[in-house]
């Protein structure tokens, strides 16, 4: 059972009732009584809210920053119509602009309701319950009840990086051959020969081509195809830490989303592994067209764990799923500590075998606080950032001295440069 606000005017009015005509208490008695026996009389008129049938339709997937419309179908089956109000609750991070409706289904009818979501989370966000509050008659009291109706809305990584796409595979095509511009790289594959001009690599002249013709014959190479690329998500704790907006693991989420795009555009296979101390998920074997959609859907439902990344299990599980040699991307944190103590002892197992990009995003407010100057807060804050970007500097070199190829960038610089590094990788016959 549930109050109007009706009801509360009515005991307004029995108040100034009692208080100017009968200021008694057998006054107060008999309004009391008036206003209980109103409120008995909705509620026993009311119509139940246990008759009434719900279902679900609509989108179960949306893109971060996009809206998406779920439907609420009510169908009446009692014997009298439900008038009064209908909340459709959703968790905050759901985004649910409007929550409460106002209904009015006539017995044996069907109305639907529409709630429009503008997710401010990635993941999957449930629908909590519905609950109706049928009003009676008088318009006094109502009966109110709940029903749950299930429904997931999983809320995808938005992929902000794709506008970068069209300039890399651009660039890609060059490296493939597609247009007159060839290079020659170690471990690529001989496409053709034509004539030397001036520029070439004096190491890419065919001699015996030459011999046979009258001009200098050059070969012409494209990069190798059906490479393997194995993207590794670090979701510890440092995966947590917030970089403007958005958490450093969203970043890094984007930054892959970008290499599997223009990497499954060469030819080239990706797979996916999440992990910190142990598998949180992974996408193998995926087509070229089916694999970002797996991605995405493999990436949407992760959040980071508070827990120092077990940096041994991970290169144990990567050596695992790769036995010929591949392009290791590892997206982590470059603090000092984890990676002196956790990464750098068993990297020689990894790089033994594959070749290894380490993807990090800075945080561009600590090149704020190094550049400022302004009072002695400012300058301690500056000397503490300039400590913290000394320590990346540092831990960067130890990591290209040990076959690590490094890029450290800011969440909007991760991705098109993590792709620069890929395609350089690839035009060196490197992969």
């Amino acid at each position: 059972m549930a109050l109007t606000g009706r009801a509360g005017l009515l005991a307004l009015a029995g108040a100034v009732v009692v208080g100017v005509l009968l200021p008694s208490w057998w006054g107060i008695l008999l309004v009391s009584g008036l206003v209980l026996a109103a409120v008995a009389v909705d509620v026993a008129l009311a119509p139940s809210v246990r008759t009434l049938r719900l279902s679900r339709s609509g989108d179960t997937a949306v893109r971060l920053g996009e809206t998406v419309a779920v439907t609420l179908r009510v169908q009446n089956n009692g014997v009298r119509a439900v008038r009064g109000e209908l909340r459709d609750a959703w968790p905050p991070s759901a985004g649910a602009v409007t929550q409460r409706h106002r209904v009015l289904i006539p017995p044996g009818e069907r109305r639907a309701v529409l709630t429009t979501l503008q997710p401010t989370r990635r993941g999957d966000r449930f629908a909590h319950r519905v609950t109706v509050r049928a009003v009676g008659p008088l318009g006094v009291a109502a009966r109110q009840g709940s029903h749950e109706v299930p429904w997931r809305v999983r809320v995808l990584p938005p992929f902000t990086s794709r506008k970068h796409l069209p300039s890399k595979l651009a660039r890609l095509r060059q490296l493939d051959g597609r247009t007159a511009v060839m290079i020659r790289g170690q471990g690529t594959e001989f496409d053709s020969l034509r004539e030397y001009v001036v520029g070439d690599d004096v190491r890419s002249i065919d001699w015996r081509a030459t011999a046979r013709t009258a001009d200098v014959m050059v070969r012409t190479w494209r990069p190798e195809r059906d490479r393997r690329i194995l993207l590794v998500l670090d979701t510890g704790r440092t995966a947590a830490g917030r970089v403007g907006d958005a958490p450093r693991l969203d970043s890094a989420m984007d930054a892959a989303l970008l290499l599997a795009a223009l990497a499954s555009r060469a030819g080239d296979r990706v797979d996916l592994l999440a992990y910190d101390r142990r598998v949180r998920a992974r996408v193998e074997g995926a087509s070229p067209q089916e694999l970002l959609p797996a991605l995405v859907q493999a990436m949407a439902p992760l959040e980071p764990a508070l827990v120092e990344p077990d940096y041994a299990g991970m290169v144990a599980a990567i050596r695992a799923r790769s036995s010929r040699r591949s392009l290791v991307v590892l997206l982590t944190g470059l603090d000092a500590a984890p990676v002196q103590e956790g990464l750098l002892p068993v990297l020689p197992l990894l790089v033994r075998r594959h070749q290894v990009i380490l993807a990090s995003v800075a945080d561009p407010r600590v090149e704020a606080m190094a550049a400022a100057r302004g009072d002695a807060e400012a300058v301690y804050d500056a000397a503490a950032a300039e400590r913290a970007r000394t320590d990346r500097a540092r831990i960067g070199e130890l990591l290209t001295r040990r076959g690590i190829e490094v890029v450290d960038a800011a969440p909007e610089q991760l991705p098109p440069r993590l792709a620069d590094r890929y395609l350089a990788l690839k035009a060196a016959g490197r992969l």
